[in-house]
């Protein structure tokens, strides 16, 4: 019988994956950008998503459960399309905005996911409400930039 501290733990373990995607994708278009301000943007993101991960295994482990981590195929395909997408398009720091504007969306569905779906103790409560408004502030910055010209930089 799955305890609820077995739940939490499992999608937890779930944002972590998540959250290593979301570094790696923001790592990625840091590379691909031409703007040196948002590839700067993009490397703040990645280290933001590496915090979050170290966050939520601390509290996984705070439970007693082992913090698990597995490759995500789904993560290497959707970097390797980032990669493909940049190489075609007229504007690579558009295409990258809006894969990022995408990837911040469904990191929200997910984290919303988890509120919906679990109970929480208030720790786990205050560090994912938390994450969560870090991303729907980023999301927000994207959008924001989605109307700017941006100028390739030295």
């Amino acid at each position: 019988m799955e305890t609820n501290t077995e739940k939490i733990a499992e999608k937890l373990n779930a944002l972590v994956q998540k959250n290593r995607d979301a570094q790696e994708g923001f790592e990625k278009a840091g590379q691909i950008v031409t703007s040196k301000t948002l590839s700067e943007w993009f490397v703040a993101r990645a280290i933001e998503r590496r915090i979050f991960r170290e966050e939520l295994k601390e509290e996984i482990h705070s439970f007693g459960h082992p913090c698990v981590q597995t490759p995500s195929l789904t993560g290497d395909i959707h970097r390797t399309w980032m990669e493909i997408k940049a190489a075609f398009s007229v504007d690579s720091d558009k295409a990258m905005l809006k894969e990022a504007m995408r990837g911040e969306k469904a990191a929200l569905e997910e984290y919303n996911d988890v509120f919906a779906e679990t109970t929480m103790p208030p720790s786990t409560d205050v560090l994912l409400k938390a994450h969560r408004a870090k991303i729907e502030d980023g999301l927000a910055i994207l959008r924001a930039m989605e109307n700017i010209e941006f100028q390739e930089e030295s």
